[in-house]
Formats: C-alpha cells, sequence, structure tokens
C-alpha cells in the first residue's frame, strides 16, 4: 500500500509545501519506505492587496492538489507570538482548508512540538535539529532550503510516522 503526503508550512508571504510517499511492504507493516517526491514554496509579495495574495495561495494550492494528488495533507498547527501575524496567517490557513474541503482531501495538524517530537524525540529541539533529522530520515545530502520547505517536509514525517 502505499500513500502520498503533502505536508504544509502555513504562511501568507511563503507558504511550504513537501511531498513524499510512505510505502508499507509487508502486511505486518514492518517494512515501510519513505522518499521525498518534491519540496518547494509559495511566495506572495507584501506589495500586493490581501486579496490578490489569497488568490495566488488558492490557485497555487489547487495546481498543487492536481499535481501531486495527495491522500493526506498534514499542517502545521498556528503558533505565534505577535496577534498581528497569526491573524494573517489564519487568513491563509482559511484558503488552504478551504482549498482541501473543496478537493475532499483529509487532513491532520501538528504542533510545533509534537513535529520536533516525533523526529528527534526531545519535543523542544532547535531548528536545525529537526532539519537535520528531515535530511536523515529522506536519505538527502542536504538540508532542503528554503527553511519553509524543510519545515514542511517535517510536517509530512511526523503525518507518515502515524500511519
Amino acid at each position: 500500500m502505499e500513500k502520498r503526503i503533502l505536508g504544509i508550512d502555513p504562511g501568507l508571504a511563503t507558504l511550504g509545501f513537501g511531498v513524499i510517499t510512505w510505502q508499507q511492504s509487508s502486511a505486518k507493516g514492518q517494512n515501510t519506505t519513505i522518499k521525498m517526491l518534491d519540496f518547494g514554496v509559495i511566495k506572495t509579495s507584501a506589495d500586493m492587496e490581501m486579496e490578490q495574495r489569497l488568490c495566488i495561495l488558492f490557485d497555487d494550492l489547487h495546481t498543487l492538489m492536481e499535481e501531486f494528488k495527495p491522500d493526506l495533507v498534514a499542517i502545521e498547527k498556528l503558533f505565534f507570538y505577535r496577534m498581528s501575524n497569526t491573524i494573517v496567517v489564519a487568513q491563509a490557513r482559511g484558503v488552504l482548508v478551504l482549498v482541501l474541503g473543496q478537493c475532499r482531501l483529509p487532513y491532520v495538524e501538528f504542533t510545533p512540538a509534537q513535529i520536533k517530537q516525533a523526529l528527534t524525540n526531545y519535543g523542544n529541539a532547535d531548528k536545525a535539529e529537526v532539519q537535520e533529522a528531515v535530511a536523515r530520515e529522506l536519505d538527502l545530502d542536504e538540508i532542503p532550503r528554503p527553511d519553509d520547505a524543510a519545515d514542511a517536509l517535517a510536517v509530512a514525517l511526523t503525518a507518515s510516522f502515524q500511519l
């Protein structure tokens, strides 16, 4: 059985995405293979009106769903200290959830601490430790860049560990 998982690191200026496949080769689930298919970011410019930025996210997210046809989408839960950032990212997240609803795709959410725990066994790991774990788990020669894409792959990996 194979599943395609799309990880998302939500954002308005930069939304990270990472796509992996999870394949179970035995009935008891003892042999699983995880491979990276792609990663990247969707960017919008601060010079644009809010509605234009949200439309770009809407269109580009639909394109991602059509291109990769995920079985499951994993999203990093919002966690901010400044309210102004939270509202802007929440609007972008709303577009994401709308697209997932339109595509009838199931999704799961993980807090930053859950992602860190899943990848490093330490809920307070720093960004570098998580990124190194992403590269190790996916057998990559280097850490994916930009950081938002690496974070999205970390979210996808966290979902794969739950399967």
